[in-house]
C-alpha cells in the first residue's frame, strides 16, 4: 500500500496553478465585479497566454465559464472549490502560526503550498484540533502565567533520553529524518 500512496497526489481536484487561477477569478469578481483573462494574468503576474491556457483547462472541467463579452465567472462547483481552498489555506496558516509558532511569513508560504492538497476531512479535523489546542493553551497560559511554545523534539531538547520516551516518535526519532 505505501508504494501506491504517492500516486494519490495526482488525484487532487486541481493543481496548485489552477487553484491560483480560480482564486484570481474569485477575488477579481469580489473586488471589481468582473474578471477577464487579462485581469487574471495581471493579478498573477503572468502572461496573458499562460493565463488563457490555464483558464481553458478550468473551463473544460466546468469550473470557469466565459460569456460573449469575455467576462469570466466561476461555476457553482468552481466557486465552491475556490472557497474551500481559501478556507483550507486559512486553517493551515493559523495552525502553523498559532499552534506551531511558525513565523507568519513562513506559515503563509507553507499554507499556500498545501491549500489545494488538504482533504476536507483533514481540514475539518485540523480545525477541531486547533480549537481544542488553542483553548487548552490559553487556559494553561492564563493559569501558569507562562507562554506555552510549540514542542520541539524532546530528545533533541534533552527532555527525553530516547525516541522510545517520545509520544510522537516511539521507536525511531522522526526529527532526525527532517
Amino acid at each position: 500500500m505505501e508504494s501506491d500512496v504517492w500516486k494519490k497526489f495526482e488525484e487532487n481536484d486541481i493543481t496548485h496553478s489552477a487553484a491560483h487561477h480560480l482564486l484570481a477569478v474569485f477575488r477579481l469578481r469580489e473586488e471589481r465585479g468582473y474578471a477577464r483573462v487579462t485581469d487574471v494574468a495581471r493579478h498573477l503576474s503572468i502572461t496573458t497566454g499562460s493565463a488563457s491556457t490555464n483558464l481553458k483547462s478550468l473551463k473544460a472541467k466546468g469550473l470557469v465559464t466565459e460569456d460573449e463579452n469575455k467576462f469570466l465567472c466561476l461555476s457553482e462547483m468552481g466557486e465552491g472549490l475556490a472557497r474551500a481552498v481559501i478556507a483550507r489555506r486559512e486553517i493551515f496558516h493559523k495552525f502553523l502560526r498559532d499552534v506551531l509558532h511558525v513565523s507568519d511569513q513562513q506559515a503563509e508560504i507553507d499554507a499556500c503550498k498545501t491549500e489545494h492538497l488538504l482533504s476536507h476531512e483533514t481540514s475539518e479535523k485540523l480545525l477541531a484540533f486547533m480549537q481544542r489546542a488553542l483553548v487548552s493553551r490559553e487556559q494553561f497560559e492564563k493559569v501558569s502565567g507562562k507562554r506555552l511554545d510549540a514542542t520541539v523534539c524532546p530528545v533533541i531538547e534533552g527532555r527525553a533520553a530516547s525516541a522510545a520516551e517520545c509520544a510522537v516518535c516511539e521507536d525511531h526519532c522522526l526529527f532526525e529524518d527532517c
